[in-house]
């Protein structure tokens, strides 16, 4: 297994960032997952830190070398992930639980899985290509199917940055599995946040991926385009980016190929620590997973007590 990976979030105009971002990869298999913390909501950082965390480490379990059914991994760890939260909201008697969008992926055995809730977006390019996006769950993608508005009035919409479907909400999350394709060398994957793509549309997308020799100039690019486009307004800002196979092989291109069996390398995208102001955030890394082993705990009492 070879492919060429690159990860990074920007902070941008907001006063913290709350998206969280990873990817793992055993032998025969990889893991990429995106989480954008709600900033609507309280403590969005610890839903998408949560996410994250809980899909690579069991990833880092389960992958040994390859998972018996990526789809199955994707969609049953989703759904864990707001069963934590609910289960700790409801214990500890929030106001408000923390709420993120995901979306993430497993390439194994030279097939994509991808399942996403909220509108956080994956795409696969071939060749210039755009063959496969997911769709948004917000209210102006709802909106546009119905036939309510246009595809030029989606972009200026009041409701434009509103979603119907997130983890950590009221409802269970509706958990969007799309069909898995198979790739060939050279294709790409871009996984990233509506701080990106809400303010580069795909077709800029499609091109700076065309412009660039590497997938490490093309995801750097795309985050440099939506800094520079967002106002104090924008959003935070995070992208992976994968080119597979080997087609462009250069040093930062990952091969497999002498990997134990048992082993899987996790990178965690690095967090910018302070506000605007260069004040402290709320929250520190350390209260953080503080906070997410109280709700992982709390999930594991519940799990006794339905034994007993």
């Amino acid at each position: 297994m070879k492919f060429t990976i690159y990860q990074n979030s920007r902070q941008g105009p907001r006063q913290y960032n709350q998206d969280r971002l990873a990817y793992s990869y055993s032998k025969d298999a990889l893991l990429l997952v995106l989480a954008d913390g709600m900033g609507g909501h309280r403590n969005g950082e610890i839903a998408a830190q949560l996410a994250v965390k809980t899909l690579t480490d069991a990833f880092q379990r389960l992958a040994v070398p390859t998972l018996s059914s990526p789809a199955k991994f994707l969609i049953d760890h989703i759904q864990q992930v707001h069963d934590m939260i609910e289960n700790v909201t409801q214990e500890e008697g929030f106001i408000e639980s923390p709420r993120t969008t995901i979306v993430t992926a497993i390439i194994q055995r030279g097939y994509l899985y991808c399942a996403h809730v909220g509108d956080s977006r994956l795409y696969h390019f071939r060749n210039g290509y755009l063959l496969f996006r997911t769709e948004d769950h917000s209210v102006v993608q709802s909106l546009y199917k119905k036939g309510m508005i246009s595809k030029n009035e989606m972009a200026t919409h009041p409701y434009k940055n509103k979603i119907y479907n997130c983890i950590g909400g009221e409802h269970p999350p509706q958990i969007d599995l799309s069909d898995r394709h198979e790739l060939q060398d050279g294709d790409t994957i871009l996984l990233c946040t509506d701080g990106v793509w809400g303010f580069v549309d795909d077709q800029q997308i499609k091109q700076t991926i065309l412009d660039n020799m590497t997938i490490a100039g093309a995801t750097t690019e795309l985050l440099d385009k939506a800094e520079f486009a967002s106002d104090e307004r924008g959003d935070n800002m995070s992208a992976i980016g994968v080119q597979w196979g080997d087609r462009s092989p250069g040093i930062a291109t990952v091969s497999t190929l002498m990997m134990p069996l048992g082993q899987t390398t996790t990178i965690m995208n690095p967090v910018t620590h302070l506000n605007a102001d260069g004040s402290d955030l709320e929250l520190s890394d350390d209260e953080i997973e503080n906070t997410i082993a109280a709700i992982q705990n709390a999930l594991n009492k519940s799990k006794k007590k339905k034994k007993i």
